[in-house]
């Protein structure tokens, strides 16, 4: 297949081997016609190569209670075809760092989407997002949960636009862990759901979001990046950095809410 090597089951690929066999595929497939046999060949490879990515990035969402893990495999997958069809070479960000991101998105999207407990419009539905951003925001910009009116403003929307908002984020779930889950021999209701259901490692989410996370760092400026490095690692107050950088509270506070507003939309699927 021209200068491709030929991969009969890309699925079968050591993770390894992908890596470095999905940078060459990709840069071959940029130069390929859209629609010919050799760019489905490479495109279609490169799917199978890194499928491994859709599996490990499923792994958190399956004790969620909606969907079955072949339904979760199969939006991760649109993920990973979105991610594969926008990735730019030019970017010089590993194609693993750039794919994640997509694939749980498109997993989230889909949660979204079928767990509701209730009927919810969908306008309040993508408001509870922003409503979850906004309060991540300004918690760190104020070391503290915001008002109503805080959230507000923030969102350029009226009090009762919000409020109608944290009210339907409420029809996100229903029922209880606690609710048994079928009848017993014994005459008792029976285990708890809760008492079946396993717990993700938190080291996934973490190797996760520092993978992703890294490259993200090299862009931002020296006084960015020692800003991140005081309050996040270590754990320093917003009036104990501006103390030893001599800036006003207020301004720590505005540079760190830019900065990691930076690094939210390069986290985030475009």
């Amino acid at each position: 297949m021209d200068d491709l090597p030929w991969i009969e089951d890309g699925a079968k690929v050591a993770p390894r081997d992908a890596r470095v066999l999905s940078k060459l595929f990709l840069d071959r497939l940029h130069e390929l016609e859209e629609g010919t046999h050799e760019y489905q060949y490479a495109r279609n490879t490169l799917i199978e190569m890194n499928l491994s990515l859709v599996s490990f990035a499923a792994r958190r969402f399956l004790n969620r209670g909606s969907g079955d893990t072949e339904d979760v495999i199969q939006v991760g997958t649109i993920g990973l075809i979105k991610a594969i069809d926008r990735f730019d070479l030019s970017r010089e960000v590993e194609f693993t760092s750039f794919a994640i991101p997509y694939i749980v998105g498109e997993i989230k999207r889909f949660f979204r989407d079928t767990t509701w407990a209730v009927h919810v419009p969908r306008r309040l539905q993508e408001l509870r997002v922003d409503l979850a951003r906004s309060k991540e925001s300004l918690a760190t910009a104020l070391n503290r949960t915001a008002t109503v009116k805080e959230l507000a403003a923030d969102l350029d929307l009226t009090e009762d636009e919000v409020i109608e908002g944290l009210v339907a984020a409420n029809g996100y779930t229903a029922g209880s862990i606690d609710t048994p889950g079928g009848d017993d021999e014994s005459g008792d209701d029976g285990p708890k759901y809760a008492d079946t259901m396993g717990d993700v490692d938190p080291a996934l989410d973490l190797f996760e979001d520092l993978h992703t996370l890294g490259p993200l760092l090299q862009h931002l400026d020296e006084r960015e990046r020692t800003i991140i490095e005081m309050r996040f690692g270590r754990e320093m107050t917003q009036t104990e950095i501006g103390r030893e950088l001599n800036l006003s509270q207020m301004h720590i506070s505005r540079l760190l809410t830019r900065t990691l507003a930076k690094l939210r939309t390069g986290l985030l699927p475009t």
